[in-house]
């Protein structure tokens, strides 16, 4: 079993409330994609193209999507347009699957070296260091002895906000000057856990979007310097984007899978938005797992991505 694996009335009322917005926007354009007909034509088919389009799902996923539902309309002949959102619905859950985008992380049965190292990325201003607070708390809840390290040194903004959230936590977090080498604190915070027998160290980073060759050598810097201390780190590498932005985090998604090697993503900011479409595309596109969702600023706001539970919410019925 996962470590946040339990799905609690709580939470899937929090993943209704906080996709509502999407869930309306994607539903009262397919209404008006679906006007007047009563079977799946190609004029409708065109329609629901361009509601994914506007509604975040990206262009290389929309056209993936069309295509099985037109297999699937020729497949079954005359499908009802009544039958579209059920249909619309099974694909992307199929899309989600063979993404490999993971429902749960059963942490005590993958980690067999401690401690477990998520160095976590992105740029300012996506949630990255909320993000980082509302995980060191999940897994605090579970029992597990978490160090937060401070390495975006180039905003004293930033080191303070996750010296707020480790207090606010009740974890510690290892800090320097501003200004000082993000590689060097992240050393002395791998040091700090090992001495102290911590389960997981999660490293902040700089969330600068400079070109992609600075970023590379920056991250990989921090990477080298780490296995100094911890020979299999970073275990994972977590991108955090920001929902809300649609289409720009998908570019934002691009640049830093150049820039280095993402195993997972956290997609933030999904609540205060009609762009929830976008988990979807960025799944698809990148198949990189997204293992959270943020869908509001309190500590239990940030879930675990549960494909299932994410496509009910979002395309289940009224």
């Amino acid at each position: 079993m996962g470590i946040f694996s339990f799905f609690s009335k709580d939470k899937k009322e929090s993943l209704d409330k906080g996709l509502s917005k999407t869930k309306e926007n994607v539903f009262s354009k397919i209404a008006r994609a679906v006007a007047g007909k009563s079977k799946v034509d190609d004029e409708v088919l065109d329609n629901l193209e361009e509601v994914l389009i506007t509604s975040d799902v990206g262009v290389h996923t929309t056209l993936k999507i069309i295509e099985r539902i037109e297999e699937r309309v020729a497949r079954d002949k005359y499908v009802n347009t009544a039958e579209l959102n059920a249909i619309l619905k099974d694909e992307v859950a199929s899309l989600l699957t063979e993404n490999n985008t993971g429902d749960e992380f059963d942490f005590d049965a993958k980690i067999d070296k401690k401690p477990y190292v998520i160095m976590v990325v992105g740029v300012n201003g996506v949630g990255k260091t909320t993000t980082i607070g509302k995980i060191a708390y999940q897994f605090k809840k579970a029992g597990k002895k978490v160090y937060l390290g401070a390495a975006d040194t180039f905003r004293a903004a930033a080191i303070e906000q996750l010296l707020i959230w480790g207090e606010r936590v009740g974890v510690p977090v290892v800090k320097q000057q501003m200004g000082s080498d993000p590689a060097s604190v992240a050393f002395d915070t791998l040091s700090s856990a090992v001495s102290n027998d911590a389960d997981v160290v999660i490293i902040d980073t700089a969330g600068r979007l400079h070109n992609k060759v600075s970023l590379m050598n920056e991250l990989t810097k921090i990477k080298n310097v780490m296995k100094k201390v911890v020979p299999h780190a970073p275990n994972e590498v977590l991108l955090v984007l920001d929902g809300s932005t649609g289409q720009n985090a998908f570019e934002q998604a691009k640049q830093f899978t150049l820039a280095t090697e993402v195993t997972s993503m956290a997609i933030t900011k999904l609540d205060g938005t009609a762009k929830g479409g976008v988990v979807i595309g960025i799944s698809d596109q990148f198949k990189i797992p997204v293992r959270y969702i943020g869908l509001g600023e309190g500590m239990e706001d940030l879930q675990v991505f549960r494909k299932e539970e994410f496509v009910d919410s979002l395309f289940g019925e009224e």
